[in-house]
């Protein structure tokens, strides 16, 4: 499976990427700090040029010292050679960390590049040491034989180490600070490093023994597998976590992103290509590039956007701009996106004399409005894309207006309705200049994070939907229209174009096929992770998870209730007759 990757290749792309991106963060703060004048641009290419070169040298450097003194095991990434990276890696860091604190404790001056460079010199002796030791250590014939493959078990006894770890010195720390009342100078964090790594090691020492006895798959009835088990608690860990605990609901895409790593290591579906996947996707189908560019037009042009609104609405009343906001946009993001319709909608509410719960609620509608809009073609979003491609031969040679045919008569009264939702939604407000609250100060910087969430998040549902795919080829296809309808709701928290893909064929009658995309759609608005629109907007305005889903939720079930009457017991539609 990874056959072609050299942990040489390996070792040197990480230590060259670390070594850039401390000289650039070093060199960079020490001209700024002997600078009189704002930085045009030129500190910036010229500490990128200089840290360009310094990566280049460590990375011609460790080169050299791998083919040198690399044992002959150390040709292929191996399961090992992975964990030994990952500990070195944070020793380094732990290691920096500490040094840095230490050396800024005990200076009276402002860092000006030099504590840094300092650090990161220290903590890299620390690292070649460790990664010295651990080496010799591999070399030792105690490992059992099935280390030199990645397997699950092996993938997953790393996670839980890495965890441990990580527990252990949060943990740890805390203790130390609590029963402390001078500050940490860095002695804290290198004394609680030590500790969680002796807690770590003695962790991989019973996982490695558990891991080794010979327990093969076990059937606990009615087809239930282990895995089936440890997919449906992930599952239900992205459906209860974020709406419980506070930490998880204001770093959703963290962790989403861990959820869809466990996902694909229980599931033992890694492969190169789903990585590759994972990591292009998102730039691929367009969604990180529009929400750049989206989010850089509307910092240069947000001025007159407000301007324009503020015109509108000297003119025209607050409830009518929002009927027709919602309705237009849900019925034009099948032709310009769901995600530039989404970034639209942003902005143009962010414009609005309403209260924040009140934006909030006209978000919500707007994104099921944009949700259900998007499919009529194969532009608006992946889920209808998937669908015309996967029933493009016979027996129904979709073209691109065949999800239009279909499903107008459900989408277009839907949208509709959302827009007349939004009409009483909105409450009255005193006329006033447009109100933008933090988004005035919005800088460059907040664009790239918020288009590197954005990215992270893609990526994570693509991971939990290729984890969770074992579980939909195996339940979800033998369902009948009618349950497979409801049991869609699970789009609140899986990629819905996954789930399309899994579940429509050619072999599906047209009413079949009617239900199971009318419940993908419907139950993407239900919660954040449920659609690409909700999570732009969520991201943009700060609609955290319980705020989501107390509108959401319930709006979203009101409507599988109707949809669900009206595709299956009213004689109107596909399934008519």
């Amino acid at each position: 499976m990874y056959a072609g990757i050299e942990t040489t290749s390996v070792i040197t792309s990480i230590a060259a990427l670390t070594s850039w991106g401390l000289s650039f963060a070093g060199v960079n703060k020490y001209l700024r700090s002997h600078s009189t004048h704002d930085d045009n641009g030129f500190y910036m290419l010229f500490s990128i040029f200089v840290s360009l070169a310094v990566a280049i040298a460590v990375a011609a450097g460790s080169r050299l010292m791998m083919v040198q003194t690399a044992s002959s095991g150390m040709g292929l990434v191996t399961t090992a050679n992975i964990i030994l990276a990952v500990a070195v890696m944070i020793i380094w860091g732990i290691s920096f960390l500490g040094v840095t604190r230490h050396l800024k404790s005990h200076s009276t001056k402002k860092d000006n590049g030099f504590i840094m460079l300092l650090s990161a010199a220290a903590s890299l002796v620390v690292a070649i040491a460790a990664a010295a030791a651990g080496s010799r250590l591999l070399m030792v014939q105690t490992a059992p034989s099935d280390m030199d493959l990645l397997t699950t078990a092996n993938i997953t006894l790393a996670i839980a180490v890495a965890a441990i770890w990580g527990i252990s010195f949060v943990g740890i720390t805390r203790h130390l600070k609590s029963h402390s009342t001078q500050t940490d100078n860095g002695f804290y964090v290198l004394l609680s490093a030590a500790a969680s790594l002796v807690v770590a090691i003695a962790a991989a020492a019973i996982g490695s023994r558990i891991s080794m006895l010979q327990t093969s798959p076990v059937n606990l009835g009615l087809g239930i597998t282990p895995v089936d088990i440890g997919l449906g608690v992930v599952a239900l860990a992205v459906l209860i976590g974020p709406f419980t605990v506070k930490k998880i609901e204001h770093n959703l895409e963290a962790f989403l992103f861990v959820m869809g790593v466990l996902s694909v290591t229980i599931a033992s579906v890694w492969e190169m290509k789903l990585v590759e996947e994972a990591v292009m996707e998102p730039v691929v189908k367009g969604i990180v590039p529009a929400v750049l560019v989206a989010g850089m037009a509307f910092h240069y042009g947000r001025s007159r956007a407000q301007s324009a609104m503020s015109y509108i609405l000297d003119h025209v009343s607050l409830k009518a701009v929002a009927f027709v906001m919602i309705v237009g946009l849900g019925l034009m993001s099948s032709i310009i996106t769901a995600i530039i319709a989404a970034l639209l909608l942003v902005e143009l509410v962010n414009c609005m004399p309403l209260e924040r719960k009140d934006k909030i609620n006209l978000v919500i509608i707007a994104c099921f409005a944009i949700g259900l809009g998007a499919v009529l073609t194969p532009l608006g979003e992946p889920l209808s894309t998937i669908a015309i491609s996967k029933l493009q031969g016979p027996p129904y040679n979709a073209g691109f207006f065949f999800l239009f045919d279909k499903l107008a008569l459900y989408i277009i009264p839907g949208v509709l309705a959302m827009g007349v939702l939004g009409f009483f939604f909105t409450r009255k407000a005193v006329k006033q200049e447009c109100i933008t609250i933090a988004e005035d100060s919005e800088t460059l910087r907040d664009v790239g994070v918020r288009a590197v969430k954005v990215y992270i998040f893609v990526m994570a549902l693509l991971l939990l939907g290729a984890g969770m795919k074992i579980i939909i080829d195996k339940y979800f296809t033998v369902i009948p229209s009618e349950v497979l309808f409801w049991v869609n709701m699970l789009s609140a928290i899986l990629d819905n174009a996954t789930l399309t893909a899994a579940e429509i064929a050619p072999s599906l009658s047209l009413g079949q096929i009617t239900a199971a995309l009318m419940g993908l759609l419907i139950a993407g608005g239900m919660l954040v992770p449920g659609n690409i629109p909700n999570i732009i907007s969520a991201n943009k305005l700060g609609i955290t998870s319980k705020e989501w889903a107390r509108l959401g939720v319930p709006l979203g079930l009101v409507l599988m209730l109707v949809y669900f009457v009206w595709i299956f017991y009213i004689p109107f539609g596909p399934l008519a007759g």
